[in-house]
């Protein structure tokens, strides 16, 4: 596609990105990383690769080997 444009085409299409990623809403690292911290911590109760599946939940559990047959 950019083989089909000309150099100002291009530094036009560049300059309109620029301008769309210079009004993105931007907040700090530490605050996104808060904020992960913060709901990974909540959704951990709930989280069935550190709680573990219960038994009678768990398809690949019992003498099935892990096939599922239907």
């Amino acid at each position: 596609m950019a083989r089909d444009m000309s150099d100002k085409e291009i530094l036009k299409m560049e300059l309109e990105q620029l301008k769309k990623e210079v009004s993105t809403a931007r907040t700090p690292v530490g605050a996104n990383c808060a904020e992960t911290i913060a709901f990974v911590e909540e959704m951990l109760p709930n989280d069935p690769l550190i709680k573990g599946v219960p038994d009678d939940k768990n398809p690949y559990k019992g003498d099935k080997g892990g096939c599922i047959i239907t």
